[in-house]
């Protein structure tokens, strides 16, 4: 995901997507945890997503200066 896709998402999309991305992340650590994860750099991608997300939530909620 690139953070130009987030550009143009509302307040409630971008929650939405952090609560989904939260998930698909908690679900890849139990898979980790169980030696059952293949591709162990999915979990630092979803990280970096999540935190993408989180980035341009803090941005809305900034007042414009």
């Amino acid at each position: 995901m690139k953070f130009s896709e987030l550009k143009d998402q509302t307040q409630a999309e971008l929650a939405g997507k952090s609560r989904d991305l939260r998930q698909q992340l908690f679900k890849l650590q139990l898979q980790r945890a169980a030696s059952q994860l293949e591709n162990t750099a999915q979990v630092r991608n979803l990280r970096r997503d999540i935190a993408r997300v989180e980035t341009r939530m803090s941005e809305l909620r900034k007042p414009n200066a």
